[in-house]
């Protein structure tokens, strides 16, 4: 089980509003709500349970079905390819990214731009109380929008609490 967050290129909110502590998906968020839903008819390995799309960043709990993770470290010539390993949730991100900038620019007319940082937080779930308070956390997202420590209009939060954030939270 992996706790996933992504944020949009520069944390700009492209995915809609949050009115009323709710999250109010534009065309962008249902773009990439569509895309996420997408993953696990796509890759049978995956399964999906809660998720959040926030104006400029994605929550995610994802269950993986398989015993590889991470990339491949060493290569049929003995060199450090870097490539990712079919059934790890580097692949995984990396098809839902790319797919879902397609999209977006595809619906936006500007291609080849980013939407996405180039990497994701990601954290394993190891146990119940974990994955329990982490559900929770992503139901509860769109109220803490005030104090998101991704929301760039929170002035409150420094880049060391953002670092530190996420560990704090299981």
């Amino acid at each position: 089980m992996y706790f996933i967050t992504v944020c949009a290129e520069n944390r700009e909110c492209l995915f809609g509003r949050i009115e009323n502590e709710k999250m109010i998906l534009n065309e962008m968020g249902r773009i990439v709500e569509r895309e996420w839903l997408k993953t696990s008819e796509i890759r049978k390995e995956i399964y999906l349970d809660e998720y959040v799309i926030m104006p400029n960043h994605f929550h995610a709990i994802v269950f993986i079905n398989n015993n590889g993770i991470g990339i491949s470290t060493v290569g049929a010539n003995g060199r450090s390819p870097l490539r990712m390993r079919p059934k790890s949730i580097s692949s995984l991100m990396a098809g839902f990214k790319s797919s879902a900038t397609s999209c977006i620019n595809k619906f936006r007319h500007t291609p080849l731009v980013p939407i996405w940082q180039r990497n994701y937080y990601e954290h394993i779930i190891r146990n119940e109380i974990s994955l329990d308070k982490i559900r929770n956390y992503i139901a509860n997202n769109p109220g803490g929008w005030p104090n998101d420590v991704e929301n760039n209009g929170n002035v409150n939060t420094t880049e060391k609490q953002q670092k530190s954030y996420y560990n704090n939270l299981y």
